[in-house]
């Protein structure tokens, strides 16, 4: 062996890591909620249904709660719906943190679908709700959010946080319709592509001056 082939450099595949003053965003959401009753609308928040925790849920959040008390956060959020509060309770408790608050992470709003009205269309097969997952538009639902709108809250909420937790990592408990925009804005996907994270799964954005790099995607590990 010659001295040049003794001293050629080697390149061996590495684990990632996240870029020098990139912010490391969990997206977590929030546990499975009450049940959606005709006879008993939702209590509304800002116009949006604010469901409490179904027991299912309560047990979600302290399993997702343990998943995530070995790590180091710089932060939690949750948003101004309780089911995301009570989701992050656990974890902020094991952690000695109290949640901030990001009102603009907070779930699409459905317009007339509101108070667990959406539910039921869903599991009805609506009409509208088939055109709603043709045209991946939420503002198909009468006075609904226009996905647009929607699209540039979600976007401006999370280069906000990236901004004020450079290099750190935070977790946010949020909601499916969130994760789902954050995740098609990230990927250039159509808005709705990522529409189905579980209750309490968790998903990972990488966000580094002004591009977003999605890391994970429905991680329920912590569940089966």
């Amino acid at each position: 062996m010659t001295q040049n082939e003794a001293a050629e450099p080697e390149y061996p595949q590495t684990r990632f890591q996240p870029p020098p003053g990139a912010a490391s965003i969990l997206l977590v959401r929030h546990g499975a909620s009450a049940p959606a009753r005709e006879s008993e609308p939702f209590p509304l928040v800002g116009g949006q249904g604010d469901p409490e925790l179904a027991p299912e849920g309560r047990d979600q959040a302290k399993l997702v709660g343990e998943r995530l008390a070995g790590e180091s956060f710089a932060a939690l959020y949750v948003t101004t719906l309780r089911r995301t509060a009570q989701t992050a309770a656990p974890l902020a408790d094991r952690l000695g943190l109290t949640p901030g608050v990001v009102a603009d992470l907070r779930e699409v709003h459905l317009g007339e679908w509101e108070s667990g009205i959406f539910r039921k269309h869903i599991a009805e097969g609506h009409p509208i709700a088939r055109e709603l997952a043709e045209k991946q538009r939420w503002d198909v639902i009468p006075g609904a959010e226009s996905t647009d709108a929607f699209a540039a809250r979600v976007r401006g909420a999370i280069d906000r946080l990236a901004a004020a937790h450079a290099g750190e990592r935070i977790a946010v408990f949020t909601h499916g319709g969130v994760i789902g925009q954050a995740l098609a804005l990230a990927s250039g996907a159509r808005p709705l592509v990522f529409a189905g994270a579980d209750n309490c799964s968790i998903s990972e954005l990488v966000v580094t001056e002004g591009h977003w790099l999605v890391r994970r995607f429905n991680d329920t590990v912590h569940l089966d």
